[in-house]
């Protein structure tokens, strides 16, 4: 494969994605919505095409002559995507299709939103006719400073179960070594960093190194989280107390020696991660 489609090149984790690709020698085309703004971010090492994902034809035009499209967007489009790149992918000649799912994507959980999207997302590219990885991660290092607003870091709920955080790059590595593969065809892939830490202890490790101003990590539990949420309403707590509910209940999922085993364990910890924050 040469040249892969990369859609949600810009965000948190797919960034991540087209910049391994492009150092593994891949020509890496990124969809995006202000094409400009994006070309000027990238650089001329990469191709910039304006379209969106919930645009058939836009999208329909990007893909010709990619070999592979990786699929990293999240929210309210995610299934869409997966469900319009897995119906125009044969015809453009796309030879794998990789998407960025995650490790509590199981039928059980699919009372959830999030989950049920992403497993209908999943469904659209197993049932399609080009081949897919789907790849199940875990917890990023990148979203510990979300959890940091106004000087104060926090958890909501309990998250008592020891969550192996994993590092942007070393899934970008693994997306990159799916592409090099054939034994990474038609897989569903768990990713799991090196080490086990509740969100606490991780959030506690970071703020201590990062954030030292920080001196305690605090804890709102659920049912206070979703009162302060309904009586201010604040949209975004709200949203975050059924978030963190649905992770107390679904914890971590999935075996990931596969995925070890064909695309290379994750190797960052925690604390090397932090070391290259600054």
């Amino acid at each position: 494969m040469k040249k892969i489609l990369v859609i949600g090149g810009t965000g948190l984790l797919g960034r991540p994605v087209a910049e391994q690709l492009h150092e593994d020698g891949y020509d890496v085309r990124l969809l995006a919505r202000d094409a400009p703004s994006v070309r000027s971010e990238f650089g001329g090492d990469y191709e910039v095409v304006a379209g969106d994902v919930t645009d058939t034809a836009s999208l329909a035009a990007a893909m010709p002559d990619c070999d592979g499209v990786h699929i990293s967007v999240g929210g309210q489009v995610d299934q869409i995507s997966a469900e319009n790149v897995a119906r125009l992918a044969p015809s453009a000649g796309v030879e794998r299709i990789s998407y960025l799912s995650g490790s509590t994507v199981a039928e059980h959980n699919g009372w959830f939103p999030m989950v049920a999207q992403k497993l209908a997302a999943e469904k659209a590219l197993v049932e399609g006719d080009t081949a897919y990885t789907i790849l199940r991660p875990t917890w990023p290092m990148e979203q510990l400073p979300r959890f940091v607003v106004e000087g104060r870091a926090t958890v909501i709920g309990e998250q008592t179960t020891p969550l192996h955080w994993f590092a942007a790059d070393d899934l970008g590595r693994m997306v990159s070594a799916a592409y090099a593969t054939d034994l990474a065809a038609n897989k569903r892939l768990y990713v799991h960093g090196p080490e086990g830490l509740t969100m606490k202890q991780a959030l506690e490790r970071y703020c201590k190194a990062v954030r030292p101003d920080i001196e305690s990590v605090g804890a709102i539990p659920l049912e206070a989280a979703r009162a302060a949420a309904e009586s201010t309403g604040n949209q975004v707590l709200g949203f975050m107390a059924e978030m963190m509910a649905y992770f107390d209940q679904a914890g971590e999922l999935g075996d990931p020696a596969e995925a070890n085993e064909l695309l290379g364990a994750p190797t960052t910890t925690l604390d090397g991660w932090i070391a290259k924050q600054g």
